[in-house]
């Protein structure tokens, strides 16, 4: 388990928000589904929980985490535990 601190998740975060932005096709599939605009991408950067949502949107197709791993140099686990670290991410146990 990694135990960095939560602003390398928020890095992360960021890093995935650039490479969406980087992505002519993507980048209209994620403001249609979240309803955010462009400004609210420059806002979100700094916000921990928008990035949170940056990266359940990456995390919706598998190719996606490959490619944004690929582009980064990280290891695709890393978007999950990144995932995990910032607000709503949190896993759910129901026993």
């Amino acid at each position: 388990m990694r135990t960095d601190p939560p602003n390398s998740a928020e890095t992360l975060g960021l890093e995935a928000l650039a490479w969406l932005v980087g992505h002519d096709e993507l980048l209209p599939v994620f403001l249609g589904s979240t309803g955010a605009s462009e400004d609210d991408l420059r806002s979100g950067a700094r916000d921990p929980a928008f990035l949170g949502a940056v990266l359940d949107f990456v995390m919706m197709d598998d190719d996606w985490v490959q490619d944004f791993a690929k582009a980064t140099g990280h290891p695709p686990e890393t978007v999950m535990w990144a995932r995990q670290t910032l607000p709503g991410g949190a896993q759910v146990n129901w026993t």
